[in-house]
């Protein structure tokens, strides 16, 4: 099992790389399956951070059977989250 530390890896670069994959559009997504290329995370875990950004409401997924994602796409909420960290960067 996961400790804290990396759960709260998991869900940034899942929020990371999703954002970073649709450019900021509600209308793309990605496959789970390319999450887990680009993240190299358990799919256990992937499973576990998708399941708590969509209870956030930041992300909205599409599930397989055996609780694997299938398609993940970001909310409008996910997106402003998104652009404020960005803006805050700099």
């Amino acid at each position: 099992m996961a400790t804290l530390r990396e759960r709260r890896t998991y869900r940034d670069q899942v929020l990371r790389v999703l954002y970073e994959a649709v450019e900021g559009n509600r209308l793309l997504g990605i496959t789970g399956a390319q999450l887990r290329r680009d993240l190299h995370v358990p799919e256990q875990d992937l499973a576990a951070a998708c399941t708590y950004l969509a209870g956030e409401g930041l992300i909205t997924v599409d599930w397989e059977p055996g609780n694997t994602p299938a398609m993940v796409t970001l909310t409008h909420q996910g997106i402003r989250n998104m652009e404020a960290e960005e803006e805050e960067q700099g």
